[in-house]
């Protein structure tokens, strides 16, 4: 079965934090509590400001760019029998590293332009 590598950037831009929150997590026992290290604050429509979005809140307007790559088939270039699992991972890898490295060079600011 061939692999069909997908990337996108833009998405990050839709949720901005103010802070992490490492310190507040930690005040509130939250590590202990329920494995949270962090617990971020952020500024979310409608609500103002949103501690750890559980209130949730309406993503900020990015635009978002994708591509879909040509197939892979792992087996034509590294074999069936004896491939090298690492060798295919980090072809693959790459590929949607260097998409993605001309996608993000393309990006206009501001990213909802």
């Amino acid at each position: 079965m061939p692999i069909v590598p997908v990337v996108w950037v833009g998405g990050q831009e839709a949720f901005l934090p103010l802070t992490d929150g490492p310190r507040l997590a930690k005040a509130l026992r939250l590590d202990r509590l329920a494995r949270l290290k962090v617990l971020p604050i952020s500024p979310a429509v409608p609500w103002g400001l949103t501690i750890g979005d559980m209130a949730g809140h309406l993503p900020l307007p990015v635009k978002l760019r994708q591509e879909v790559l040509p197939p892979i088939d792992v087996n034509d270039l590294f074999g069936k029998k004896d491939a090298d699992s690492d060798a295919a991972y980090d072809y693959v890898t790459s590929r949607m590293q260097e998409a993605l490295a001309a996608l993000a060079a393309e990006r206009i600011l501001p990213p909802f332009a």
